[in-house]
């Protein structure tokens, strides 16, 4: 397997999304296979250079995914993780054997304190291992990048002999990664500047942590001194505090491009639509007053800014909500919308659907307007994201249910369910209504696990809202999201927690097979 490396002029940033590897380590936020497949179709016409789309020596689910967004995506690389280890580098070059445009991305640590008490390697050994698995990534494939794990507390002296074995052995790409969140960007950037002067035909990489809450600063520095691509995710999810989110450095490379100098590929308008999609299939919501992609990014209350927005909306908007995909309209469509004007609103919002996926989609729309006076372009954007790709739960669904109260605060929930295409009424008692029927779910699939967070949130204004509801559950220290939206809260979160243990029964079968 061949394949030639990315080529780009000196002020154009690659943007290499790893939302679906990194960000999908934050506890919780495990996708499908499905909805990673959605992901990927999303950041690849969004114009993301590369995807890293997992580890492939992680598990078969992880190899299979990697292979299957490179035949999904049209454009971008598609990355494997591999540690410096030649069946991790080999796991990945399968993986990665049908696909048109392969990356194995390989790590090692080179901190001090990672080598002593992690690794238990001499600064020598660390650097035959990076030589010899460098070459062997180059085996399968031409375009290998290379990280330092933890670099931004490793010295320059060996940071430097770590990127030259790296570079001499075939990696086309240096990643230096802020691994904890421990960088200043005053520091950081001296360190990539550093770097860039001392290898200048190499594209270096930055990879920043949030924990400090300094992730997009320090990657932005990096870009300031020479790099020339930035590892981020959607919302700037990932481990721990996060990563550095792809929104801003985007949209900060493009409003200060006086300052930076730098372009990226990215299609800007289809940030919030991609940016919702993550949020509702990760049940990570977006912080009303998150940059770029909050509810509140660009509401305005105080009265002076407000004046001044009537009179130049430049005055207090250094972006226009447009640019990043968020139009202004409410009401779009209503109940005697045709076919017609929902294909043409995808189109407007460049969302590709196959027929069966919009013919369930359209039925949707017109049940919701049966039950919703006003459906906005936030409704509408929702629905078609749950419909956009085949049904992402196969296992179970629910069918319906009812409660009543037995007495003070003891209901009785009933439901009916199909459980692999088998019919199944079950009824259980509980604290209450919500209480009840999740009692009852579990009772039908015979799952045990723990339930860790339950969010309900309104999607659009109003009373008639839909409600979105988020359940996440804890089985055998895993973590699994449900999701759905309903104009009914008790409705949307019975069937974000069938969501949840759908996963969980999912996760099941595949070991099974």
């Amino acid at each position: 397997m061949t394949s030639s490396t990315i080529s780009a002029p000196s002020n154009r940033v690659i943007i290499f999304d790893t939302t679906l590897r990194d960000g999908e380590q934050s506890p919780g936020a495990t996708m499908s296979m499905k909805e990673k497949l959605a992901v990927a179709s999303l950041l690849d016409a969004m114009g993301v250079d590369v995807i890293e789309a997992g580890f492939a020596a992680s598990s078969k689910g992880d190899a299979e995914c990697i292979t299957a967004v490179g035949q999904a995506v049209k454009q971008a690389t598609v990355c494997s993780l591999a540690r410096a280890i030649k069946t991790d580098i080999e796991a990945a070059g399968r993986a990665l054997e049908k696909v048109a445009r392969p990356r194995i991305h390989t790590f090692v640590s080179t901190s001090p304190i990672h080598l002593e008490h992690q690794m238990r390697k001499t600064e020598e050994q660390v650097l035959e291992i990076i030589d010899e698995t460098v070459r062997y990534a180059r085996t399968f494939c031409d375009d290998v990048e290379w990280s330092a794990m933890d670099a931004t507390r490793t010295g320059i002296a060996y940071l430097s002999k770590a990127v030259a074995a790296a570079v001499n052995a075939g990696a086309s790409t240096i990643n230096i990664p802020d691994t904890v969140g421990y960088a200043i960007p005053e520091e950081y950037q001296a360190l990539i500047a550093q770097l860039v002067a001392q290898f200048p035909s190499v594209c270096f990489s930055v990879h920043c942590h949030d924990d400090l809450g300094l992730a997009a600063a320090n990657s932005l520095a990096g870009v300031k001194a020479g790099a020339r691509q930035v590892e981020c995710t959607i919302n700037g999810i990932g481990e721990r505090a996060g990563n550095a989110p792809l929104e801003e450095i985007v949209m900060a490379l493009k409003t200060r491009a006086d300052f930076f100098g730098c372009t990226t590929g990215i299609d800007t308008k289809r940030i919030y639509p991609t940016s919702r999609f993550v949020a509702s299939t990760t049940g990570f919501f977006v912080q009303k007053n998150k940059a770029i992609v909050g509810s509140n990014a660009f509401a305005h209350e105080s009265g002076i800014h407000q004046d001044g927005i009537l009179k130049n909306r430049e005055t207090y908007e250094i972006m226009t909500p447009a640019s990043v995909g968020i139009t202004q309209s409410q009401i779009v469509l209503g109940k005697h919308s045709g076919r017609a004007a929902l294909k043409n609103k995808l189109d407007e919002w460049k969302i590709e659907m196959d027929e069966e996926a919009f013919l369930r989609c359209f039925e949707a729309f017109k049940a919701l307007c049966d039950r919703k006076k006003n459906v906005t372009e936030e409704d509408l954007l929702t629905l078609i994201h749950d419909h956009q790709h085949v049904a992402m739960q196969s296992y179970i669904k629910l069918d319906g249910f009812n409660t009543t109260q037995k007495g003070a605060g003891s209901y009785t929930a009933t439901i009916q369910m199909q459980i692999d295409g088998t019919s199944k009424e079950t009824s259980c008692d509980g604290d209450g209504p919500l209480d009840a029927i999740f009692q009852a779910i579990m009772a039908a699939t015979n799952c045990h696990a723990t339930l860790t967070s339950f969010e309900v949130h309104s999607v659009s204004q109003g009373t008639d809202a839909q409600a979105e509801a988020v359940i996440v559950l804890k089985e055998n220290d895993r973590f699994y999201t449900g999701h759905a939206r309903d104009t009914d809260t008790i409705m949307a979160s019975a069937r974000a927690y069938v969501g949840a243990v759908g996963k969980i029964m999912a996760q099941a079968a595949q070991k099974e097979a």
